[in-house]
């Protein structure tokens, strides 16, 4: 496995793991850019119909004889790209791996693109998809040459993707990507500006404890170029660590902040406080206070990118929103039903928190699917808190991903802290029964697993009331 430096040898990419959304970006990219693009994924969904259709060939059976016999036979010009979700044990990879093959992590061919181009990398915990599409819409509406690597599918541009127009000198594209943090894949990128939004305890199966968490971000924000900018959420313990100018955010103070932040028709409504002046009167289309600050960091970017102030207010007025981000399923006078991808604590409670704001005199019910094993186990009594904001909670079996049962851990941990007026643990099976019992006027689902199947289903039943 050899470090890549250039593509300019490269012909044929071969995705493992193309259906993923940070993947399937990456695929988009070099598809436009001219390369032929084929991939592997465990199961057709809608984005790999979609890529399908826009050119690539996709095979969803492990075997070799698969990947395109061209892509095998050139394996100089070939370059493989593979996801940490890939199992070792995969006959692809194996086979890949031993020929000799270029093989890259998603992170690293991001790193190498990023890397050519002005980067703005946005990196936290929680608020990153959300943070990074506003700073891509902000530049996309303003005119700014942009490419976008999202992770999360934009709803005004209905991809989790933004290409640049063709130019002669790369750095004259401004980069937006989405720095995760899992399996430290964001020390791939050296950013001109970064936002962090947030350090929280989390992945705590690949990190072990919380302080490896900061350190990973402290050597992440100490890549920033000494010329640059880090724009942090006010509070966060990383001023140390980044050689470049550091700026603070956050709802109430800091260098960039909101004032008269007032609810209207369930919209917030801001003024935007930073340090040259103000832009009055900002109406987000997506609510939630923690929307509201993730929108000012966005801001800052822009503003430092030298969009003006009043183009900044254009398009976070136009702004919609991510697919599963408080996203309306329904919205009719007599029910209300919102999607959220939350899948910490702290983002539950930032969302419930921000829908009881929105519809203080309906009665909430959430449902809540958890996501990893090790994730219940480590924040079961912070869910459960989290969840308690709501007068009623269904929570629903653990969604695996990755991961194998661990002895002892099931949505029971969790159900056990939940001190709601009404609190039910029910599997998938049961959730339309339990709901008919009472039909919500309020209703969210959130979780970072497969909880969205359940959304049509959902939409049906508190349509025909």
């Amino acid at each position: 496995m050899h470090n890549l430096k250039s593509l300019d040898n490269i012909a044929y990419v071969y995705f493992l793991g193309i259906g993923g959304i940070g993947m399937s970006a990456l695929a988009r990219w070099f598809l436009v850019n001219g390369y032929e693009v084929a991939g592997y994924d465990r199961n057709p969904t809608a984005l790999t119909n979609a890529l399908q259709q826009e050119g690539m060939t996709i095979h969803f059976q492990e075997a070799i004889e698969l990947i395109p016999a061209h892509f095998r036979e050139n394996r100089e010009k070939t370059l493989v790209v593979y996801t940490p979700a890939i199992p070792k044990t995969h006959a692809e990879l194996i086979y890949l791996t031993e020929a000799g093959f270029s093989m890259q992590k998603r992170s690293q061919v991001l790193g190498l693109l990023a890397g050519q181009m002005t980067t703005v990398a946005v990196a936290g915990t929680h608020g990153k998809t959300t943070t990074s599409s506003m700073v891509a819409h902000i530049l996309k509406h303003a005119g700014v040459n942009c490419a976008a690597f999202l992770g999360g599918i934009t709803q005004n541009y209905n991809t989790n993707f933004l290409l640049n127009d063709p130019v002669d000198n790369l750095r004259d594209v401004i980069c937006v990507v989405e720095a995760d943090e899992f399996d430290r894949s964001f020390l791939t990128l050296f950013p001109d500006v970064a936002i962090v939004t947030s350090t929280d305890a989390d992945h705590l199966d690949i990190y072990g404890d919380h302080s490896s968490v900061l350190d990973s971000f402290g050597a992440f924000v100490g890549q920033i170029k000494p010329d640059g900018l880090l724009l942090m959420r006010k509070g966060l313990n990383l001023r140390e660590a980044a050689p470049a100018t550091v700026q603070e955010y956050s709802l109430n103070e800091g260098d960039y902040g909101a004032r008269n932040l007032r609810i209207e028709n369930a919209c917030f409504i801001f003024d935007l406080v930073y340090p040259d002046g103000i832009i009055e009167a900002i109406p987000l289309q997506v609510p939630g206070f923690h929307n509201v600050e993730n929108a000012i960091a966005a801001a800052a970017a822009a503003l430092r990118m030298g969009v003006a102030p009043r183009a900044v207010r254009e398009a976070l007025t136009t702004y919609k929103g991510v697919k599963r981000r408080f996203e309306y399923i329904l919205k009719t006078e007599k029910t209300i039903f919102i999607d959220d991808y939350a899948h910490h604590p702290a983002e539950i409670e930032a969302f419930l928190t921000s829908v009881k704001a929105l519809y203080p005199d309906r009665t909430l019910t959430a449902i809540f699917q958890p996501h990893l094993y090790s994730r219940t186990r480590d924040f079961a009594a912070a869910f459960g808190e989290s969840l308690s904001i709501a007068d009623r909670a269904i929570v629903l079996d653990i969604y695996p991903a990755r991961e194998l049962p661990i002895e002892g851990v099931s949505a029971e941990l969790i159900f056990q802290y939940v001190r709601s007026a009404r609190k039910v643990q029910c599997p998938k099976t049961e959730l339309t029964n339990e709901l008919e019992k009472e039909l919500p006027e309020l209703l969210v689902t959130i979780g970072a697993g497969d909880i969205d199947q359940l959304i049509p289903d959902l939409k049906r039943l508190l349509s025909d009331q």
